[in-house]
């Protein structure tokens, strides 16, 4: 069961979300709020596999957040997906950096919602490649991390690999396809990555790969 934590300042936006997801047999809707602070503690009681959450609220907005959850080892099982209106704006690119693992815009399919609760859930990253070329342009004026680069030498070359085409927004069957290896290989090098890099997800090694250098507006 995939368990679900709504929080949004739009009663009417939760009531929809909400009515979309409590009709799936294998998805629970486990608590709602109304703001960044008390969807906090909520996520702290509950514990829920994802939490559907507003980037503008009272009290407490969406970025900080993300990164109060990100940095609660209580809650390393809890991948945040962010919903917002604008699409690939200022605000969600803060979030992935804070710790998102991808965004939905609001006026999203039924559809298609229900898919990305399942892909986040699975602790996939929700970063289309369209997306991708969006964080790359953004990478190009922002200036990149120090010691970013550094953390990739505990790679081995067949993880720095796997690393950079998750930052081109391939799957792991992609992946296995491009490198010549079964798909569990694949997901196997992305998560001894994501251990060595210390990523909470695929999106925070989207992150890496672009402050790093590793991928480049060239080669994404």
């Amino acid at each position: 069961m995939i368990r679900v934590l709504l929080v949004d300042d739009q009663p009417l936006l939760r009531s929809g979300f909400r009515a979309l997801l409590d009709v799936e047999d294998d998805i629970e809707v486990v608590a709602e709020a109304a703001d960044g602070l008390r969807g906090l503690a909520l996520a702290r009681e509950h514990r829920p596999d994802i939490v559907l959450l507003d980037i503008q609220m009272p009290v407490l907005d969406g970025i900080e957040t993300t990164r109060r959850i990100a940095a609660d080892p209580d809650l390393a099982g809890v991948h945040v997906v962010i919903l917002t209106n604008y699409g690939l704006d200022e605000y969600v690119f803060d979030a992935l950096r804070a710790g998102a693992a991808g965004f939905l815009v609001k006026d999203i399919v039924p559809e298609d919602f229900l898919h990305a609760v399942r892909v986040a859930a699975r602790g996939d990253a929700l970063l289309a490649p369209s997306i991708t070329r969006k964080l790359i342009s953004r990478y190009v004026t922002e200036p990149r991390r120090t010691g970013a680069g550094a953390q990739l030498k505990e790679l081995t070359n067949r993880e720095r690999e796997a690393v950079a085409l998750v930052a081109q927004g391939l799957s792991n069957d992609q992946i296995a396809e491009r490198l010549v290896i079964s798909p569990l290989t694949a997901k196997t090098h992305i998560n001894r990555a994501m251990a060595k890099l210390h990523a909470r997800d695929r999106a925070q090694l989207v992150v890496l790969a672009y402050e790093s250098g590793l991928v480049t507006p060239r080669t994404g």
